[in-house]
């Protein structure tokens, strides 16, 4: 038998990240002191009170099944949020499903919306597993290229462009992974406007609302009148909360669709670990000093770095509205590519950054660096890059 894997994975490449985290990998093994700055984890430990919910929910014997929709405790408490923070409104019995990680979250709302053959809009750069899921399913990822120039902005007249009879849906990120930029007012209303125009549902994957800088806004698409019934809402507890290896997301939507992604939910993984739901319950009722905390450091991070690479020869980077990336331009410097920087940069300084191709059409010419690290591991990554670049004259 040739081919014993299924033809779906022909169109699904491995993940351009991980060849950057492989290639750190084997260098550490040679001993080389890399500094890794392409990673999207945050380096604070789970806040304690969140911590201490879990353990006492194992101490508790509640260790066992849950409903694939979630426990009630849990589902209330996403409902309240989505109302206080993102003026959503859903019925917590009907419109929600939790599911370990934010990560399922996104594939079981694209595996509800697109049949095969079926058209995704993914607003590029853009994380590198969406286009990824849309193949697995069958279904075809458009990337609208976004122009850097503009500042990576979504308008109408580039949605326009892409759009087509077997358009389904369209995916938006926000703040966005790699640019950190905050979908705006402007942004929304033309997203708003196409989706109902051209009848596309939205998937919105939140993810990042928590870390904003300087007074930036989130917006839920879901908040917005003509596209509340139009719109799965996914969101989690991995970057706010610091929880990435607790696995815990949750999706929320209109009450049709939230049916047939339940039944995802159920002939899949069953249901979201019972304990680790305790802990999300605890994180969205409990006190948010500690995101607040995590944020402010993050902030302080960002202006270290965005102060540092505008020094450097060759090198501009716009502050981002949230997350914890900077998205830097390079084009200033004498490489053809980001990839070729990024690899000649690892070598000669051992500080590893992700090319902007990685993200999609739109990438290239910038590097993703990440600022979920120490300052002092951040200054000398940037000390590191100054001694092959050069300062700015």
């Amino acid at each position: 038998m040739a081919n014993r894997a299924a033809s779906r994975f022909g169109a699904v490449g491995a993940s351009a990240t991980y060849a950057v985290f492989d290639r750190v990998a084997e260098l550490r093994a040679q001993g080389v002191d890399v500094l890794d700055l392409g990673g999207g984890e945050p380096d604070f430990d789970t806040p304690e009170h969140i911590v201490d919910a879990a353990v006492g929910a194992l101490h508790d014997g509640f260790t066992h099944y849950t409903p694939s929709r979630g426990v009630p405790e849990l589902l209330r408490a996403v409902a309240d949020k989505l109302a206080k923070d993102n003026g959503v409104l859903v019925d917590p019995a009907s419109d929600i499903v939790v599911t370990p990680s934010a990560k399922h979250a996104l594939y079981a709302a694209l595996l509800t919306v697109l049949d095969p053959g079926d058209e995704l809009l993914v607003p590029t750069p853009s994380w590198v597993s969406y286009t990824a899921m849309a193949r697995l399913i069958g279904a075809r990822p458009v990337q609208v290229a976004l122009d850097g120039a503009n500042g990576f902005r979504i308008t109408r007249e580039l949605l326009e462009r892409h759009v087509s009879p077997r358009t389904k849906a369209l995916l938006v990120n926000s703040p966005n992974n790699p640019t950190g930029r905050a979908l705006t007012r402007e942004e929304a209303r033309a997203v708003s406007q196409f989706a109902a125009e051209h009848d596309v549902l939205l998937v919105a994957d939140e993810i990042y609302e928590k870390i904003l800088y300087d007074g930036a806004e989130h917006l839920s698409l879901a908040s917005l009148p003509s596209c509340a019934d139009r719109t799965i809402t996914v969101n989690g507890f991995s970057k706010g909360y610091a929880m990435t290896g607790w696995r815990l997301g949750y999706a929320a939507g209109p009450t049709d669709l939230m049916a047939e992604l339940l039944k995802v939910a159920q002939h899949t993984v069953g249901c979201a670990g019972s304990f680790v739901q305790r802990a999300g319950v605890a994180a969205l009722t409990g006190p948010q000093e500690p995101v607040q905390e995590m944020t402010r450091a993050y902030a302080a991070r960002r202006d270290l770095v965005v102060d540092g690479l505008n020094s450097l020869a060759g090198v501009t980077c716009s502050p981002p509205d949230g997350a914890f990336y900077a998205f830097a331009d390079i084009t200033g410097t004498d490489f053809p590519d980001a990839t070729a920087f990024t690899q000649w940069l690892l070598d000669e300084t051992a500080v590893a950054l992700m090319p902007g191709p990685a993200f999609g059409p739109g990438g290239e010419g910038h590097v993703r660096l990440s600022f979920a690290t120490s300052p002092r591991i951040l200054r000398e990554a940037l000390g590191r890059m100054g001694r092959v670049l050069g300062s700015r004259g």
